[in-house]
């Protein structure tokens, strides 16, 4: 168990290590180069733009497979974080990304809907998983995802997923 009184360094470092450790074990979000920029218990997922990204190059536009990719990567992680976040606080898990048995289990997807608003420009991208429902068994998520303005989405998404059992 953390103490209480533990040192800012420690908690940010735990926080963090658990965060890659969480994203690096999955070699798509590598792949993607899909990142997160962490404010306390907030996530933001930031997808740089690269030029593999491109679908349509007339536009130019992001592909629609990468946005719902995004999308689901968002709300799979944010799902994820928020379900071992007391485990995590508490010092009663350290995921390792070179100990594959020290990482959670991912929440699986059970259906995900895209809503695609307009074009993803070949800029970065940011997104922000909501929570909306989570239980033992079921959570849903909503995701938004937005390019230069918050309140300007190219994308949105709902899903819901199996949460993993711990045995």
């Amino acid at each position: 168990m953390a103490p209480r009184n533990e040192p800012l360094d420690v908690i940010k470092s735990r926080r963090n290590n658990t965060l890659n450790a969480l994203v690096s074990s999955v070699p798509y979000i590598r792949w993607l180069g899909i990142g997160f920029d962490r404010r306390g218990d907030e996530l933001t997922a930031v997808l740089p733009f690269d030029e593999k990204l491109i679908g349509n190059p007339m536009l130019p536009a992001i592909h629609g497979g990468v946005t719902a990719a995004f999308l689901e990567v968002t709300a799979i992680v944010e799902l994820t974080w928020t379900a071992i976040w007391q485990d995590m606080e508490q010092g009663r898990i350290a995921p390792d990304a070179a100990v594959p048995e020290s990482l959670p289990r991912l929440p699986k997807t059970i259906d995900f809907t895209v809503d695609y608003l307009r074009s993803g420009l070949p800029r970065d991208a940011y997104a922000r998983a909501r929570v909306v429902r989570s239980g033992r068994r079921y959570a849903s998520v909503h995701v938004e995802a937005w390019q230069d303005q918050r309140s300007k989405l190219f994308a949105q998404a709902t899903g819901h997923f199996l949460m993993a059992q711990h045995g």
